[in-house]
């Protein structure tokens, strides 16, 4: 898909400026092309797995504070053939909720040699050795619903706090839950019920949490110990809890409403005027040194960006001008992507300034390089493809201590990939990616 053209974005601004919203950036520029950091990727990891396992989708990438990998994957989404190693099908519909693992028994057993199911949960080193695993249905004791502990249907979104506990989220799952990194469970959020919006419910969870709404992802602030919760496939809204008990703090919508509007709105249109709500699904949330709040709008092409020490507090209708309900401002990319939309994750370099933010595209499969002080692009890499430094449908992205980006994959990727910055400071695309620049 072309980058939006600057008369294009120049009418978008006129639209904006009708609409009384503030933006940072349109995504149409580019600023130096020397200044920005440039990736290659390494083909050989992860290392392989042990036990024959295989991953399904991967939802969730998170680096810890050793700089190891987590992963949260999916192993219902394992073909019959992928999980050629097992004795038993995959389950055929009706299938209760949860779905099962296993289906019928194989009448003569395995029906190849590999592969079988990973644990959900799964952590690696910097080299891609396999640390440890567990969780999910593969490893049903680490979360038992007599405990108090519902696994979600289908997994999504996983981050690892300053204290080495683990937080997922997921679909059709209602919660959001916390477990030790060894895998013991330690705190639900919300509970396991149909999804019904209710943007602004502070209550209805497990012990007086919040009722969440398909949580999509989340992630602790080590200064307060709150949790932010992008909020999700249903819901329309960033919520803040106590990451302790699981209690409600704040929570807002798109410009920092509070009560978030919970209209239904129409699909989007290719580079309509910014919209004055988020929609489904809110999809990422980021924190950064400098006390920002940046929140994947993903199917509204945009990032938001607000001020945490300002944004959750009553504000009927949502900011119109920067410094108004916390609100920051927000930037956009690709607005002529149609579909789950362009920004589906997003995470900081890790200079002292934060200076880069990179943004995983799960429609065009690029990552893009952002300038975070205003939003300008200033790169991408990756295409849609399944070679090693392609990609299909990437979903979530992560950034560790010395700048190394790890990708994940979902729908039929089902891979992570670990991007390392290059030795070559005149690093140069190859001739048909430089025309392809020149065309735009």
């Amino acid at each position: 898909m072309k980058r939006t053209l600057l008369g294009l974005g120049a009418a978008l601004s006129a639209l904006v400026a009708a609409f009384g919203i503030w933006q940072l950036h349109i995504g149409v520029a580019q600023a130096d092309r020397d200044d920005r950091p440039r990736f290659s990727v390494d083909p050989f990891w992860p290392k392989p797995l042990p036990n024959q396992w295989q991953i399904g989708q991967v939802p969730g990438i998170a680096v810890d504070k050793d700089d190891n990998i987590w992963i949260v994957q999916r192993p219902r989404t394992l073909t019959n053939d992928e999980r050629g190693a097992s004795s038993f099908d995959i389950p055929v519909a009706p299938i209760p909720s949860p779905p099962p693992l296993d289906g019928a028994a194989r009448p003569q057993g395995s029906i190849s040699d590999c592969c079988l199911p990973a644990p959900s949960v799964m952590q690696f080193d910097p080299k891609g050795k396999l640390l440890r695993a567990w969780g999910g249905p593969v490893d049903p004791g680490k979360c038992v619903e007599a405990e108090g502990c519902f696994w979600p249907n289908t997994e999504h979104g996983i981050y690892v706090d300053h204290d080495m506990n683990v937080w997922l989220g997921g679909q059709a799952g209602g919660a959001v839950l916390k477990f030790s990194a060894n895998g013991d469970f330690l705190l639900q959020i919300g509970r396991r019920q149909p999804p019904v919006r209710d943007s602004n419910n502070t209550n209805g969870g497990v012990n007086g949490t919040p009722l969440l709404a398909q949580p999509a992802d989340m992630e602790v602030d080590p200064d307060t110990n709150e949790l932010y919760i992008a909020d999700g496939y249903t819901n329309l809204r960033v919520i803040v809890v106590d990451a302790n008990t699981g209690m409600y703090k704040r929570h807002w919508g798109a410009y920092g409403q509070n009560p978030v509007d919970d209209t239904a709105f129409g699909p989007y249109i290719k580079n309509q005027a910014p919209a004055r709500h988020f929609r489904n699904p809110v999809h990422a949330v980021r924190i950064t040194d400098d006390g920002l709040v940046y929140v994947a709008d993903r199917v509204n092409n945009r990032i938001q960006v607000f001020d945490k020490k300002k944004v959750g507090g009553p504000c009927l209708g949502g900011a119109t001008s920067p410094g108004q309900c916390g609100f920051v401002g927000e930037f956009f990319v690709e607005t002529d992507t149609l579909g789950p939309g362009s920004t589906w994750d997003v995470d900081v370099s890790p200079d002292r300034q934060q200076k880069f933010l990179y943004n995983a595209d799960g429609s065009n499969n690029y990552v893009w390089t952002l300038l975070r002080k205003n939003g300008q692009i200033l790169d991408r890499f990756g295409r849609n493809g399944r070679m090693a430094g392609q990609f299909h449908w990437v979903h979530n992205l992560a950034v560790d201590s010395k700048g190394n980006i790890y990708t994940a994959e979902v729908d039929t990727g089902k891979r992570v990939q670990k991007h390392t910055p290059r030795d070559d400071d005149h690093g140069r695309r190859d001739d048909d990616d430089r025309d392809d620049h020149r065309r735009r």
